[in-house]
């Protein structure tokens, strides 16, 4: 028996024809599309294919805890080994991505997560969809220390180690936490630069709560799974950097808000990572003290 997929797909309800074009890619991919899961985040679910399951949740759980819920769905429905979350706006251009997918999974069973490329339809990757520093060579794959939430396949035996995607972060940071566990429980993530998901350029920024809810989830990171010793060293080094980007006045005053609601406030369960672990992400080239 191979891999066998599910997919996770969250919508705010405000895309519906991007969302059907998304399906129709998931449709279109070879060997057939997988169990499928759209949940509505507080939304009423348009009309959706009937091959599709639909969830309508009762409230927005934020991306982590939307997700959460996809992979219990798809718990439900049984037969899944690993489950691809897509972006509602994106679309898979390539028929042969889960195909590749499978083979990849089969392939390595130390392989815990892949990332895929975000690409806009003229093929261009922004810079911080390159999971590596100074962003460099979007079109290189290989192994790296996180991935973009937006492309994404995780084998579930993954999520059964480690643990879901941390509900409360709400939105920012929730790949690379599940990522740093993932990576201390001894699997490989893999950046696949010809595994595209097509999606519009935008900005981060224009949610209005990016600054203050990327900022405290960096604290909850470092206070959740870095040795204490380098939780000072991140923090500066991460302030310091965000300074030197000059965001706007009314945004670095929201960064500080949430820094410091990330330094006062508990964060989810704390689970230091080993010193190998750390020793691992600086020879992939991500030391996490940047």
């Amino acid at each position: 028996m191979g891999v066998s997929l599910g997919v996770v797909v969250l919508t705010m309800g405000d895309r519906q024809r991007e969302l059907q074009a998304l399906l129709e890619s998931v449709a279109a991919q070879d060997g057939g599309s997988g169990t499928t899961v759209v949940l509505g985040q507080g939304v009423p679910l348009p009309e959706l294919p009937e091959w599709v399951d639909g969830v309508e949740l009762p409230e927005n759980l934020g991306i982590p805890g939307g997700r959460n819920a996809g992979v219990g769905r798809l718990r439900e429905l049984g037969g899944v080994d690993v489950v691809v979350v897509l972006d509602d706006d994106g679309l898979l251009p390539g028929a042969d991505t889960f195909r590749l997918l499978r083979e990849a999974f089969e392939r390595n069973p130390r392989l815990g997560v892949v990332g895929f490329r975000i690409a806009d339809e003229t093929g261009f990757t922004q810079r911080r969809h390159v999971p590596r520093l100074g962003a460099s060579e979007p079109m290189r794959s290989g192994l790296v220390t996180t991935f973009l939430g937006g492309g994404h396949a995780v084998r579930l035996s993954v999520i059964d180690q480690v643990g879901e995607f941390p509900a409360a972060f709400f939105y920012a940071h929730e790949e690379t936490d599940f990522a740093w566990r993932a990576l201390d429980a001894g699997w490989d993530i893999h950046y696949r630069a010809d595994l595209v998901l097509q999606h519009p350029r935008t900005d981060p920024a224009r949610h209005a709560a990016y600054y203050r809810m990327t900022a405290r989830n960096r604290v909850w990171l470092t206070k959740r799974h870095l040795p204490a010793v380098l939780v000072p060293v991140y923090l500066t080094s991460w302030a310091l950097y965000t300074l030197v980007r000059r965001p706007p006045a009314a945004g670095l005053t929201a960064w500080w808000s949430g820094f410091f609601e990330g330094v006062r406030t508990p964060c989810p369960p704390r689970r230091p990572m080993r010193w190998r672990t750390v020793w691992r992400m600086t020879r992939l080239g991500r030391p996490p003290v940047i």
